[in-house]
């Protein structure tokens, strides 16, 4: 009867027991639902439709991690280089910034394409050595934020190095990890919105961590990109595979030229092996990326000292950046939606569009119209260049397409660099600065203009050169 007794209690103590533990996995779980419900989505839609199997998830996922790293540092920048002294002393210190960092890399930005052309058996160890190298200079630059030591320059300068290193690299990439049925387009506009996505995220967490102090918003981006570091080795090893690739030219000498008119194309220099719809396609393009670093600077010193009617410096450039992040956003959305439909026309239309957004800005200048101008110019830039991927695609063999998409890649990086420059050294007139912004856009887009409309008329696919 005791040991039946004793028995009976024991089984309460330890239904008792039982319940308790129960209770406190059930909290555990509940708690720990929004981090592992949040990465188990984020992972379901990385990999969705095929992406997972092809490695493709995994670089959308590297990408966001990219993107989160990059505007960590660039907060921590600005705040330094731009926020914190009078609107002249920043207009003299950006314009050392970008002496200092942006006209060396003028030099080096046509080096990388090509350095990594020769490179076509280490992506994914170039890629984690991009990462790794903005990794260990955001701490020099955390160092040199704190003492205000001249080492940021230099440090800077080979973040915005080898984060162009990585971009060109990823390009390259993505044509080898598309899944069965998926077209460039669509996987590039998956990439740059899960890039975007992640820099919306991460930009207000930099903020936060500024408030704590200076260094540490470069401390989160050595933790993001120490993780990246690691994730780019994750990538399938036929990233590394440069079989059945060879390197294109986008500009032909007489050793590549081919075909019965040899000779009288061998005094044509300028002929492009990559295809005529491509080349104007690439000029388009270099237009909007002028328009892009442009506005970004100009806007930047033109409304901290004239901001928009009825709000502060911070809040009217918050206006713009939000304009301009939500129509870059809008776009890559918009041109997996057309998918590859009509790329020439599509180029041109939205160069059209941000060329009369820009004329009608400086003539009425105003909020409104200012972001507008903003929203629009990251819109054009967006659906642009997913319609130059199309072309490339549809264009480019194969053979040289990986080699194509590297060399455009350096080539609007150096064209952004070319309109930030101009930005810099404008007067802060916003009529007059939106006139240049203007004419920009329309000499890249007449200069294009027939040739995009030729081709799309002729419907023809151009055999491109191999070299």
């Amino acid at each position: 009867m005791n040991h039946v007794a004793g028995a009976d209690r024991g089984s309460v103590r330890g239904g008792g027991s039982g319940r308790v533990g129960g209770a406190v996995r059930s909290v555990g779980r509940a708690l720990h639902f929004p981090v592992t419900g949040t990465a188990r989505g984020i992972r379901k839609a990385t990999h969705a439709h095929g992406a997972g199997e092809s490695g493709l998830g995994k670089l959308i996922e590297l990408h966001a991690v990219n993107g989160a790293g990059d505007v960590m540092i660039t907060v921590a920048l600005a705040s330094t280089v731009f926020f914190s002294v009078p609107t002249d002393e920043a207009r003299g210190r950006v314009a050392l910034y970008l002496a200092i960092t942006m006209a060396p890399f003028t030099v080096l930005a046509p080096v990388i394409g090509p350095l990594l052309d020769r490179l076509p058996h280490g992506r994914r160890a170039a890629m984690a050595g991009a990462m790794l190298a903005r990794a260990l200079l955001a701490l020099i630059i955390s160092g040199a934020v704190a003492s205000g030591s001249l080492e940021l320059y230099p440090a800077a300068l080979g973040v915005l190095v080898a984060s162009k290193a990585y971009g060109v690299v990823r390009s390259a990439v993505v044509p080898r990890l598309l899944p069965p049925r998926f077209s460039l387009v669509k996987a590039n506009s998956r990439v740059t919105l899960a890039g975007l996505l992640a820099t919306g995220v991460a930009a207000p967490i930099g903020a936060g961590l500024h408030t704590v102090g200076d260094p540490w918003p470069l401390y989160g981006a050595f933790v993001i990109f120490v993780a990246g570091t690691f994730l780019s080795f994750s990538l399938p090893p036929k990233v590394d595979s440069a079989k059945g690739e060879a390197r294109a030219l986008l500009a032909a000498d007489e050793e590549h030229l081919h075909g019965p008119h040899r000779k009288e194309q061998a005094k044509r220099p300028g002929l492009r092996t990559v295809g005529p719809a491509v080349t104007h396609a690439l000029g388009a393009n270099a237009a909007l990326r002028c328009l892009s670093g442009f506005l970004i600077f100009f806007l930047a010193f033109l409304l901290r000292e004239h901001p928009l009617a009825g709000q502060s410096a911070a809040v009217s450039l918050g206006i713009v950046g939000v304009a301009a992040g939500a129509g870059n956003a809008l776009g890559t959305a918009v041109g997996a939606w057309l998918k590859s439909r009509a790329p020439e026309i599509i180029i041109v239309t939205v160069v059209a569009v941000a060329l009369g957004t820009a004329i009608v800005a400086a003539l009425f200048f105003g909020t409104v119209l200012v972001a507008c101008l903003a929203a629009v110019a990251g819109f054009a830039q967006a659906l642009a260049k997913l319609s130059l991927d199309a072309l490339i695609q549809r264009d480019v063999p194969e053979l040289v397409r990986t080699s194509a998409f590297a060399r455009s890649e350096t080539l609007l990086q150096m064209a952004w660099v070319f309109g930030g420059a101009v930005g810099i050294v404008m007067p802060l007139n916003g009529t007059l600065g939106l006139v240049v912004a203007a004419a920009m856009v329309a000499a890249g887009w007449l200069a294009t203009l027939r040739g995009l409309l030729s081709s799309a008329r002729h419907g023809t696919r151009p055999r491109a050169r191999v070299a």
